[in-house]
């Protein structure tokens, strides 16, 4: 495919001009792969993990994976050496994104909330860690050092008692070395090397290497999308961080934007898989001509310019009357990443309602925030950001209340709670008010 058929795959669409219907269509997600066929594979490796345990994740990562492991545990022998290995500017890459990440977490720690509603009656809401957690980091053409930290960070500050990471080894049986850095960055000193839905179900179910845990976060494949999904319906107090879909991005660049910057960060999101899925919003068409001839520029650069390619297919450049009308449209679609390129970009913010991370002004690419300015990178997608919060402190935490009511509290309260009682016929409830202020005075 050259650059003729790239230009040929994205044309401009004037939102103002189609109907309500070519507008939804417009909008529309590359459809998540389910089938029938995925969900009993994966139904099928969760049975395997649960009946044979260590023995079918060492053969099922042999079947996937390529290689044999004698043992699943990451010693810290191994850790040490790999963080050994790297050199001093990698290290302090890793070490400067620790603490950026770190930095704004550790401003999302709770205090206890104590409320006195009414004289004599106190309530309290507290905030514990969750016992432990599951990182799932996966390991496809890179490794991924900077969603260790996303997950490792919060869930180091939020004091979880075992935080447990899983990343399917190479062909040689090792995680790579700047994961495992990383990893002891964070205070993770129970690793694995194992991945897939069989990592998961590992996880959840617990083997005689790997005790479950509570709640598993991270990204995968199809397959581990699927087996969190199947997992958290099945297990009984297991949870997972959120719904799962491609990556995603749109930007809003209005005439004075550098198109050079919006082609960038369009490009930045492409390149992750041929699912992703990137939009530009803009209110004028010299912009998206430009866009357009800055992304053939710079596809021809890229390596993994046939996956950005195959990505570009399923986006859209969108003509709109107005940077206005560019805001409800953000809202409609709900990206995952909303890069904002206006002149004034802050007087957007309050009106950008849908958004799981919204970047503002010329110089914050999305590749800031996936690395090393500070927020977190798990973001939802497909359309969550409109009900699904990103990825922080308090994921990594439960919340629960406290009360504590002195007898003249509980007299105070008496009358609303037997009037309502007797709203709904629940007896046994009033008389445990009652039978504790009878002869009183």
């Amino acid at each position: 495919m050259g650059t003729q058929s790239l230009l040929s795959l994205l044309p401009t669409t004037t939102w103002s001009s189609i109907s309500r219907q070519e507008q939804q269509s417009a909008l529309a997600r590359p459809a998540i792969a389910e089938s029938s066929l995925l969900a009993t594979q994966v139904d099928n490796i969760i049975n395997q993990v649960a009946e044979q345990g260590d023995a079918a994740l060492i053969n099922l990562t042999e079947r996937f994976d390529g290689i044999r492991l004698e043992a699943l545990k990451v010693t810290a022998a191994q850790v040490q050496a790999a963080v050994e290995s790297l050199s001093p500017a990698r290290l302090e890459a890793l070490e400067t994104a620790y603490g950026q990440i770190k930095r704004f977490h550790q401003a999302q720690q709770q205090e206890d909330i104590v409320v006195e509603t009414c004289p004599g009656v106190t309530c309290v809401l507290k905030t514990e860690a969750i016992e432990a957690v599951g990182l799932y980091i996966p390991a496809g053409s890179a490794p991924l050092p900077s969603t260790v930290l996303m997950l490792g960070v919060p869930a180091e500050l939020a004091n979880c008692p075992r935080k447990v990471l899983v990343s399917p080894p190479d062909k040689n049986g090792d995680i790579a070395p700047e994961v495992l850095a990383a990893a002891k960055l964070c205070g993770i000193d129970e690793i694995y090397a194992v991945g897939g839905a069989q990592a998961v179900a590992a996880l959840a179910l617990g083997t005689a290497s790997i005790k479950p845990v509570n709640k598993v976060f991270g990204p995968g494949n199809r397959f581990v999308t699927e087996a969190k999904k199947q997992l958290s319906q099945k297990i009984p107090g297991f949870a997972i961080d959120m719904p799962a879909g491609p990556s995603e991005v749109l930007v809003i660049a209005d005439n004075g934007a550098n198109a050079d910057f919006v082609a960038a960060d369009l490009l930045s999101q492409a390149e992750h898989g041929e699912d992703s899925q990137v939009i530009l919003l803009s209110d004028s068409e010299t912009q998206i001509a430009n866009v357009r001839e800055a992304l053939d520029r710079q596809l021809a650069e890229l390596p993994r310019a046939d996956i950005a390619r195959a990505a570009l297919s399923k986006s859209r450049l969108i003509l709109t009357d107005d940077i206005a009308m560019a805001v409800e449209v953000s809202n409609l679609y709900g990206p995952e990443h909303l890069i904002v390129q206006t002149a004034e970009p802050e007087s957007l913010v309050g009106k950008l309602r849908n958004a799981g991370s919204i970047f503002l002004g010329a110089y914050t690419p999305e590749s800031a925030g996936d690395y090393a300015s500070g927020t977190n990178h798990v973001l939802p997608t497909y359309g969550y950001s409109k009900v699904v919060s990103s990825l922080s402190l308090a994921d990594f935490s439960r919340r629960y209340t406290v009360q504590q009511i002195t007898r003249q509290g509980l007299a105070n309260l008496a009358p609303a709670i037997i009037e309502l009682t007797d709203a709904e016929g629940l007896m046994a409830h009033q008389k445990a008010v009652t039978i504790r202020l009878e002869g009183e005075g």
